[in-house]
């Protein structure tokens, strides 16, 4: 006998992602640029400084950084990113991939894997939306960033991809035969 999975939908904070996308889009379409909420967990405070410096110079609004996954929680809770960038390996053994899935439970945000780890871990949709591997430059995190946005608002990428630069993917359904005796 096959099980099913049930997913709890808060539509309300759905209906509330898509109209700050839909005010980007509107904004991006005006010529202008609507301010994002962007949190970034990463354990090296130089490259998180570095991230957040690039980041403020082009316009958006970094809502703070955190080292570990109970400080990132924190400030993700208080402050309602729009997106993340999130370190796969952070200090205290944290994972990034269990702040996707806590903040997921707050509604949807986009997320950007910015790490040095991302072939030594298997990272899908489920996870995220894009993983960008360390080393990279800053116009790479910035376009990166850009494509989260894309994806978050109409569903897709759209080429050119940076360096190092990977969309996650939806795993590949497996269909398992009921056992027979």
């Amino acid at each position: 006998m096959a099980s099913t999975a049930t997913t709890m939908v808060d539509f309300d904070a759905l209906n509330r992602l898509a109209d700050r996308f839909a005010k980007l889009a509107e904004a991006r379409s005006q010529g202008q640029r609507a301010v994002l909420k962007v949190l970034i967990a990463e354990d090296d405070l130089l490259i998180a400084d570095m991230m957040e410096e690039v980041l403020v110079a082009r316009g958006y609004e970094v809502c703070g950084i955190a080292r570990t996954v109970d400080e990132a929680v924190t400030l993700g809770s208080r402050n309602k990113p729009d997106l993340a960038i999130l370190d796969l390996r952070l200090a205290d053994s944290g994972l990034g991939t269990e702040i996707a899935a806590r903040l997921a439970e707050q509604g949807p945000l986009g997320i950007l894997y910015a790490t040095g780890n991302a072939s030594n871990i298997g990272l899908t949709a489920t996870d995220g939306d894009a993983c960008l591997s360390k080393p990279y430059r800053a116009d790479d995190l910035l376009r990166s960033l850009e494509l989260v946005v894309d994806i978050v608002t109409g569903g897709e990428a759209v080429p050119p991809y940076p360096r190092n630069f990977h969309l996650l993917r939806t795993p590949a359904l497996s269909i398992l035969a009921p056992a027979y005796s």
